[in-house]
């Protein structure tokens, strides 16, 4: 499988909000850092981040426009699109639509997924569901 592939798998796994793949796509220590500041370390923790994110946003869709990869380096513009439905933070849920950008950059190693780093626009989320 090509590291595009890997990173294809990982936003299936997103998108069909069926974490199960997790442990065939990253690396038992993967660290990751999400687009509202969240670090976690290992699939566990990630897996918590994620139920936390599709707690607020319980039809989440990440629509990948730009996929780079180079060596062991995967980069991918992204758009979240969802539905503000769920308590994410302080901002209690307020049936706003949101469509914020994004940029992830993938490390891959031994066909693991192991480290993700997730830029968003997070002034233009909270001003989605902010009002």
């Amino acid at each position: 499988m090509t590291n595009k592939n890997l990173v294809a798998k990982y936003y299936e796994m997103w998108n069909s909000h069926n974490f199960d793949a997790a442990e065939m796509i990253f690396d038992k220590g993967v660290h990751f850092r999400g687009s509202i500041g969240t670090d976690t370390v290992g699939i566990e923790q990630f897996k918590d981040y994620a139920n936390t994110i599709l707690t607020a946003f319980p039809n989440l869709y990440h629509a990948t426009e730009i996929v780079v990869a180079e060596d062991s380096q995967v980069a991918v513009y992204v758009s979240y699109i969802g539905t503000h439905s769920g308590k994410l933070l302080d901002y209690e849920p307020t049936g706003n639509k949101i469509n914020y950008s994004g940029a992830s950059f993938f490390s891959i190693k031994n066909g693991k997924i192991t480290d993700i780093k997730v830029l968003g626009d997070r002034y233009s989320l909270y001003n989605q569901i902010s009002s």
